[in-house]
């Protein structure tokens, strides 16, 4: 599977052979799936709490004597049982966060670009960098390559300089090689990476 490799003016200047194994074939979705959960699962804050009828505002005298009033048996106000007593079993603090196998995690990330790539929303440049330290002059760079909406840019170490004139365009994402992510590919319309970037990947994916 052969792909262009185009300049900062989307011409091309090249091609890159992509191997068959890692980017065509099968797209194993439930990787995906399973990648995506787990890295939504692992940021959420889990600050959620309920009182107990230790932690609840009232006092621990029992109301009346256990026998011969007629009314049920209770030993405070703060049982579960009455308003404004505490709630048995409610939601404590916790971490939702899960390892999961870097197997999983990698063939997640593979099945990820493969399907990018073959929704040819892949685009392959020679190299990112800024003419200037300039959004305005780095928004229209972007454009020629067809990064519209939500796109991701993929380098194994961004310049500073086209890092600090992309980091203020709305939708746009930088990440480097080794901290991409499946669900970082999966949540963008356009792919833009350097050639670095794409053997890069291929190298660590195919172990």
């Amino acid at each position: 599977m052969k792909i262009n490799i185009v300049n900062a003016n989307n011409e091309p200047v090249g091609d890159l052979e992509l191997k068959d194994d890692l980017f065509g074939g099968l797209v194993k979705r439930d990787l995906i799936w399973q990648s995506v959960v787990q890295q939504n699962a692992s940021e959420r804050r889990g600050t959620h709490a309920t009182k107990t009828r230790a932690q609840v505002s009232g006092s621990g005298k029992k109301p009346w004597r256990q026998k011969g009033t007629g009314r049920a048996r209770v030993g405070e106000i703060r049982n579960p049982l009455w308003r404004k007593g505490g709630t048995v079993f409610g939601p404590q603090p916790r971490s939702y966060s899960y390892d999961m196998p870097t197997k999983v995690r990698r063939g997640a990330l593979r099945a990820a670009l493969a399907q990018k790539a073959q929704d040819g929303a892949l685009v392959i440049v020679d190299t990112l960098a800024a003419a200037e330290k300039k959004t305005k002059a780095t928004a229209a760079m972007l454009k020629k390559l067809g990064a519209t909406g939500k796109t991701l840019i993929i380098d194994v170490a961004p310049q500073e300089d086209f890092v600090l004139s992309a980091r203020n365009i709305a939708g746009l994402s930088l990440v480097a090689t080794n901290r991409v992510t499946a669900r970082d590919v999966m949540d963008t319309s356009k792919i833009i990476a350097t050639r670095a970037a794409i053997e890069k990947l291929q190298e660590s994916l195919g172990q």
